[in-house]
């Protein structure tokens, strides 16, 4: 099993700044005016109100500057729009305190687990197969993964966040055309009862979000998603499988039991505008 010092740590939040960075560049297409910039070794992104992409990350693995820091908030405070600060447990604990000395909150944490593709990968259900999502298919894939995203489970800590069916939309397209991500639906038959994405990233495969129908739950769809991925990740030299999850949630339960272990965790802090 992976054990995660700060090196790791580090290499994991510069994937996932990597892959914001990669979607923003999207966003930029249709947004012009949008926020993307680098900040102190992270990434401070806002694209539209309600956005799962308005965030700031991969602070605190490098010098932090309270200057540069000020500029950044000046763009979120001409947005009107609150800054949340994804920060990881194994970041420079200066960073988190300077924040909290400035009017941030704690609102919320979520889980980074993590799985070596050495280990051997359980069998997919007999009856669920699971195959890339064409080009062509899109539109109704984007309506799958979010129809499932909108109907969470209600197992472990609810998030503090809630987005707009139609919000989503934009963003999930943005997101899925940004580089090297990866889109795969699950089907019993010709029925389709889930989908879920994947991006490969200098030997890490980011498990980048997954969801089944309601009506498809505890069926073993997740379960064929993930070994589907963790095969084709492992398939193609990735070393490291890691995914974002809500504490005690059904989703980080799943994975426990494919093999996936608690890397770390990030503090996720607002300040709203002004």
């Amino acid at each position: 099993m992976p054990f995660c010092d700060v090196a790791l740590a580090c290499r994991i939040e510069r994937a996932e700044q990597s892959l914001l960075v990669d979607a923003m560049t999207k966003v930029q297409e249709r947004l012009p005016d949008c926020l993307g910039v680098p900040i102190a070794g992270g990434f401070a992104a806002y694209t539209e109100p309600g956005s799962p992409l308005n965030k700031v990350i991969g602070l605190g693995f490098a010098p932090f500057d309270a200057g540069a820091w000020e500029l950044v908030e000046r763009e979120y405070d001409c947005r009107k729009a609150p800054i949340q600060v994804e920060i990881s447990t194994l970041a420079d604990p200066a960073v988190a305190r300077f924040l909290t000395t400035c009017g941030y909150q704690l609102v919320g944490v979520e889980n980074v687990l993590g799985r070596s593709l050495t280990a051997p990968v359980d069998s997919l259900p007999s009856d669920v197969s699971i195959e890339t999502s064409p080009a062509a298919d899109l539109a109704p894939w984007l309506d799958l993964v979010v129809s499932g995203f909108l109907a969470p489970d209600t197992q472990g800590v609810a998030s503090h966040e809630s987005f707009a069916r139609e919000v989503l939309l934009r963003i999930m397209g943005d997101f899925v055309a940004a580089a090297g991500v990866e889109r795969f639906v699950a089907r019993r038959g010709q029925e389709i009862l889930g989908g879920g994405t994947m991006r490969r990233h200098l030997g890490i495969a980011q498990l980048c979000g997954a969801s089944t129908l309601p009506a498809h739950r505890r069926t073993g769809v997740q379960s064929a998603l993930l070994a589907h991925r963790l095969r084709h990740a492992a398939q193609n030299g990735c070393e490291l499988a890691v995914v974002t999850t809500m504490p005690g949630s059904k989703s980080q339960q799943n994975m426990q039991r494919q093999g996936f272990v608690l890397l770390y965790s990030r503090n996720v802090l607002v300040r709203e505008p002004g």
